[in-house]
């Protein structure tokens, strides 16, 4: 019986994480470099640097990005645990992302998707930026209760 408490908890915990980040591919980001980004640059993170941080792993293209990173995590986290930015405002929902589409705006990375010819970070611009942060802040609070 303890073995199946612990392995439920296990199991548990991960679903609320994998909720609460966005983990394609096994990494947030999709493994690419959230520090790089700061340098407006969309950069693959390489196996040589991996770090875990709040339970979850993160790639780096280079080793000074990845003691960037430990230095000041929250920094580079990206926005609704790197789910898509509109998605999350605009309908409430926690969508994939294409890694090299994406915006720092007052010193936060947010994360976007393409698909079909559509680019959500041109939606998220002509939609309202402002509004939609506001929606997508809320919607996130409610959807991490």
């Amino acid at each position: 019986m303890q073995h199946f408490i612990t392995i439920l908890l296990i199991t548990l915990s991960a679903t609320f994480l994998a909720q609460e980040y966005n983990l394609e591919k096994g990494f947030v980001a999709e493994g690419y470099d959230v520090v790089a980004y700061f340098s407006n640059k969309v950069e693959k993170g390489d196996t040589k640097f991996i770090t875990s941080y709040d339970r979850v792993k993160f790639k780096f293209s280079t080793k000074e990005n990845l003691e960037t990173f430990k230095e000041s995590p929250n920094k580079y986290i990206p926005a609704y645990g790197g789910h898509c930015a509109y998605a999350i405002g605009a309908k409430g929902k926690r969508a994939s992302i294409d890694p090299e589409t994406f915006e720092i705006k007052d010193g936060k990375l947010y994360l976007f998707y393409n698909s079909w010819g559509t680019t959500t970070l041109e939606l998220w611009e002509e939609e309202g930026a402002e509004k939609l942060k506001e929606m997508a802040d809320k919607n996130w609070e409610i959807m991490n209760k």
